[in-house]
C-alpha cells in the first residue's frame, strides 16, 4: 500500500477517491500493518477536509449521497420526526436548523402558533414574518431544534399524530456529525480483525443453495442496553448518507439479534413494535459490519414462507465479497424465520434504476439461481444465456438489462418448486378487499369491518389498541374468503392465534404459525396473485 500522505490533494474528488479506498481496506486489510496504516491516514481525512475548505474549493461533491459523511463535513436534509427526535436526544449540539431551504412560512406560522405567544399578530395578517427571530427570542440559549422538539414532545398527541404536525413544517435539519459518527470513523468496537491474505471470494464461487443449506449460524439474543447501542450505529450510519429505514428509525432495541456471519462479518437483525409494523407483512431489517466497519444493510418483508428480500452494499464496498454477504444474509433470515422463498423486487434488478442497469444487477441475482417470473422475461433471459454460452465476449446491452428488469425474480430451493408465488405482491391483497368493499358494501369501511366473522373466544381477543388495529387488519383480509363459513372452530381458532401473534413480542412467531396454517396460507397466496 503506498502511502498517501505524501499526495497533497487538489479537490474534492482527489480526497473522495482516497477516502473510499482508505475506507475498503479498513473493512477488508490484508495485514496488521495495512489495518494501521489505514487507520492513521484515515484520521486526517477531517484535516483534509479543512484544508480544501480554506482554499476556497468548492466542497459540493463531498454531499453526493454516495460519498457523504465524510470527517469535516455535515448533512442537511428534512429528516422524519422520529430521527430527528433521535438526533437531538443524543447530539443535541450538533443539530440546527437550515434557513436557507425555509420556505414554509404559512404553515410554520399556523403550527407554531401552539408555542409561540401572540405569533399570529404577525403570521396572519403581515408579509416576511421574522419567524427566526420570533423562535430565538422564546428558545433563549436553548438550540432552536431541541426547543420545537421539546415543545411537540409536550403535546397530547400520539407519536404519529406528533410526526405529521412537525412534517407539516418542512424543516431541513444540518447534523455537523462528529469523527465517531462519520463514515471515516464509524466502528463497532471488534475482538479480532478478519485479514484478507487471499482472494476475496467473487460471485461464481458461492453457491445460494449450498450457503442455505450451510450449518446454522451463531446467533445471541442482545439485552435491551446493547440493542440500543446497535440501534444507534445503525441511525447514524444511515442519517449520514441522508437515508432513513424504517426498521432503524423505529427499531426495537428489545428485538435485536447478533449474529456471527464468519469472515469478520457481523449482522444485527431488528425487529419493529408492534405500533410499527405493517398490516400483512412481518419486517425486519439488518444492519451489517465488516471488521467493525458498517458495509451494508438489508430488508426482509415476509409472509408465510415468502420474503421480499432488499439488500443495499454501501457504494464504497461493491468490490467485496457481495454475493457471498447476500447469500449469508439469506441464510440467517431462513434460520431466523423459516422462510424459503425469495423475492426481488423489479427496482433492484434495475428497473427504473440506472445504478441497477449499470451494474448489471439482474445477472447479479440471476448467477445466484433467481428466475424471473413472467414467462417473457424468462424467453429473453434463456436467448441472452444461450448468446453467452456460444459467444463468450457476448455483453447483455443497456436497453435488453432493462427489459430483463421489468418484473419480480423469485429463489425456490431446487426440488421445491411450487411457482405458487409466482404471480404474487402483496398489495393485490389490499385490492382484493378494496373489490369486496365496493361490491359488497359500497366502498364504506366501517360496514366492513362490522360484517368481520367473530374468530374466536374472548381469551384470545386482542389486549390493547396496537394488537386490535392489527387484528382487525387481518381479520379483514380473512372475510374475503368465500369459504369462510365452512371453516372448523379449530382453524378460526388457530388464525385467531396467527393474527394475535402480529401483535405480540416476536414478528418471527406470526410468520411460524402462518407457515403451519394451510387453509390461512392457501387463502392469502391466492389474494395476492394477479388476476390476469
Amino acid at each position: 500500500m503506498t502511502d498517501p500522505s505524501i499526495a497533497k490533494l487538489k479537490d474534492p474528488e482527489s480526497l473522495i477517491e482516497l477516502h473510499e479506498r482508505l475506507l475498503f481496506q479498513r473493512a477488508y486489510p490484508s495485514s496488521i500493518r495495512e489495518l494501521r496504516l489505514t487507520e492513521r491516514e484515515l484520521k486526517n481525512i477531517g484535516s483534509r477536509v479543512y484544508e480544501l475548505s480554506d482554499s476556497d474549493v468548492d466542497l459540493a461533491p463531498l454531499d453526493a449521497p454516495d460519498v457523504s459523511g465524510i470527517a469535516g463535513t455535515s448533512v442537511t436534509s428534512n429528516f422524519s420526526y422520529a430521527l430527528v427526535r433521535w438526533l437531538v436526544s443524543r447530539f443535541p449540539n450538533q443539530v440546527s436548523i437550515d434557513w436557507d431551504w425555509f420556505d414554509s412560512e404559512d404553515q410554520f406560522g399556523t403550527t407554531m402558533r401552539r408555542f409561540l405567544p401572540l405569533l399570529a399578530e404577525d403570521a396572519m395578517v403581515e408579509a416576511h414574518v421574522p419567524y427566526r427571530e420570533w423562535l430565538d427570542c422564546a428558545r433563549g440559549r436553548q438550540n432552536e431544534v431541541a426547543w420545537i422538539i421539546e415543545r411537540f414532545e409536550s403535546l397530547l398527541l400520539n407519536d404519529r399524530q406528533k410526526a405529521e404536525l412537525y412534517d407539516s413544517l418542512k424543516l431541513h435539519v444540518t447534523w455537523e456529525f462528529g469523527w465517531r459518527s462519520s463514515r471515516t470513523g464509524m466502528r463497532l468496537p471488534t475482538r479480532k480483525t478478519f485479514f484478507h491474505d487471499a482472494p476475496l471470494i467473487k460471485r461464481r464461487d458461492v453457491s445460494l443453495v449450498k450457503e442455505l443449506n450451510a450449518p446454522a449460524i451463531p446467533v445471541k439474543k442482545l439485552s435491551q442496553a446493547e440493542g440500543q447501542k446497535a440501534l444507534d450505529l445503525a441511525r447514524q450510519t444511515s442519517a449520514v448518507r441522508y437515508r432513513e429505514l424504517h426498521g432503524f428509525t423505529f427499531g426495537d432495541p428489545s428485538r435485536v439479534v447478533k449474529a456471527d456471519l464468519g469472515r469478520g462479518t457481523e449482522a444485527f437483525v431488528i425487529g419493529v413494535p408492534a405500533e410499527y409494523r405493517l398490516p400483512l407483512r412481518a419486517y425486519h431489517a439488518a444492519f451489517i459490519l465488516k471488521n467493525g466497519v458498517p458495509v451494508a444493510y438489508f430488508e426482509g418483508l415476509s409472509l408465510c414462507e415468502h420474503m421480499e428480500s432488499g439488500f443495499n452494499l454501501y457504494y464504497t464496498f461493491r468490490d467485496g465479497e457481495t454475493a457471498w454477504l447476500y447469500a449469508r444474509i439469506l441464510r440467517l433470515m431462513r434460520q431466523l424465520l423459516g422462510v424459503t422463498v425469495f423475492s426481488i423486487d423489479p427496482y433492484q434488478a434495475g428497473h427504473e434504476n440506472e445504478e441497477g442497469i449499470e451494474s448489471g444487477a439482474f445477472w447479479f441475482y440471476r448467477k445466484l439461481g433467481f428466475r424471473p417470473v413472467k414467462p417473457e422475461i424468462l424467453k429473453l433471459t434463456l436467448a441472452e444465456e444461450e448468446k453467452m454460452a456460444t459467444n463468450s465476449s457476448h455483453r447483455t446491452s443497456a436497453r435488453t438489462l432493462r427489459k430483463l428488469a421489468a418484473g419480480h425474480m423469485l429463489f425456490e430451493m431446487p426440488g421445491r418448486e411450487t411457482r405458487e408465488w409466482d404471480r404474487f405482491e402483496a398489495r393485490n391483497i389490499g385490492f382484493a378487499v378494496e373489490r369486496r368493499m365496493v361490491r359488497d358494501f359500497g366502498g364504506d369501511l366501517e360496514k366492513l369491518r362490522r360484517n368481520i366473522p367473530g374468530l374466536a373466544t374472548e381469551t384470545l381477543r386482542p389486549r390493547n389498541e396496537t394488537q386490535m388495529r392489527l387484528f382487525n387488519d387481518l381479520a379483514v383480509v380473512l372475510s374475503t374468503a368465500a369459504n369462510i363459513g365452512k371453516w372448523s372452530r379449530d382453524e378460526m381458532n388457530a388464525a385467531a392465534k396467527v393474527f394475535l401473534a402480529k401483535g405480540g413480542a416476536d414478528e418471527a412467531q406470526y410468520l411460524k404459525q402462518m407457515q403451519k396454517h394451510a387453509l390461512l396460507r392457501a387463502l392469502l397466496i391466492k389474494l395476492g396473485c394477479r388476476q390476469d
